[in-house]
């Protein structure tokens, strides 16, 4: 019951931190009180103080959030930062790979690539990460060693979450064992959309104290979510409990990322951080494929969370085969020709 107290005591100062998330504003009016933190290792909580600290956050507006997606997707870059552009994209990627049929020499294949995009213009930054399943990441760590690219491994039963939590511990433990410096898990959808908020919270809480200095993603799978609100709730939920990121899509369910998810998730991680002091990243997967749609989260990012999200420390994109089109896009710019899409190697 104190635990209850401790936590629901923040309820209101958490509610202010979200009010601009509901009306999908650029910026909040006022800086909200920051929060104690119930993301430290020694607080437990419970269902009750979870439900009446989630559901104390404003509604998001549906038609707001999808109204401002739409406007900023409209935006038009110059020349000058459209390079910019594709080049921070690049930077970006979590270059995936999360099939049956995966092999070593397709990991070989892909961390070639993530170190160097183009082989022909080495001015081609590397990508942030890549990303794939646990019994991969010797094979990643190896093939990687000595570049900044980043070795992700999805991990606690991805991608249904549906596992006991020895299970989903074990994942994880074999993951970094293999070496991977970051860690992708699933929420339980089920259980949140049951309202069992503990239960998530502290398998989160679970993940991140086994996960130590590795970088935590956190799945939230929102095409399953049902609504906007569920969405906030569930990014605000990961990030009470330590998440690093929250992430749309384990890119199994459709659909993947979409432009309003990403404006609410950016907006509850903004809020996040002048409720609470922590910078918390947003990872978008699922569906992108596109230069366009690429550009298109960048400005969003910069227009609902700022500029201190426009890094891979805070803004990472999921994909497997958008790194051919920035690529393209990119020498269009420097060219001003397109080139074949033969040109660069199959991602």
């Amino acid at each position: 019951m104190e635990e209850d107290g401790r936590l629901g005591s923040q309820t209101s100062r958490v509610a202010e931190g979200g009010r601009a998330a509901a009306r999908v504003a650029a910026s909040p009016s006022v800086v909200p009180t920051p929060l104690a933190g119930p993301w430290s290792p020694d607080i437990t909580t419970s269902d009750a103080a979870l439900r009446k600290l989630l559901l104390g956050l404003p509604g998001v507006d549906q038609v707001g959030a999808e109204a401002r997606a739409a406007a900023l997707a409209t935006r038009s870059v110059k020349r000058e930062a459209k390079m910019w552009a594709l080049e921070k994209a690049i930077t970006m990627i979590d270059l995936t790979t999360l099939e049956g049929a995966d092999t070593p020499g397709k990991v070989a294949a892909m961390c070639a690539k993530a170190r160097r995009p183009d082989p022909a213009d080495p001015e081609v930054p590397p990508v942030a990460a890549v990303c794939v399943y646990p019994d991969l990441v010797g094979a990643a760590v190896g093939h990687l060693a000595g570049s900044p690219v980043a070795v992700a491994s999805v991990a606690t039963a991805f991608p249904s979450g549906r596992a006991s939590m020895k299970v989903k511990l074990a994942d994880v433990r074999d993951a970094l064992d293999a070496g991977a410096q970051e860690i992708d898990m699933v929420i339980d959808r089920g259980a949140f959309l049951s309202g069992r908020y503990g239960l998530v919270y502290e398998e989160v809480r679970a993940v991140r104290e086994a996960a130590g200095q590795a970088l935590l993603k956190v799945i939230l799978e929102t095409g399953e979510l049902g609504t906007y609100d569920n969405v906030q709730r569930a990014a605000w939920l990961a990030m009470l409990a330590g998440a690093d990121f929250v992430k749309t899509s384990t890119g199994k369910v459709t659909p993947g990322a979409t432009r309003p998810v990403a404006v609410v998730l950016l907006a509850a991680a903004r809020d996040f951080m002048l409720a609470s002091g922590r910078r918390v990243g947003v990872k978008v997967a699922g569906g992108i494929r596109t230069a366009k749609d690429a550009i298109a989260y960048l400005v969003i990012a910069r227009e609902t969370a700022g500029e201190d999200w426009l890094s891979p420390t805070a803004l990472r994109i999921g994909a497997s085969t958008l790194l051919n089109d920035l690529l393209m896009q990119r020498a269009k710019q420097l060219t001003g020709v397109y080139s074949g899409r033969d040109h660069f190697s199959i991602d």
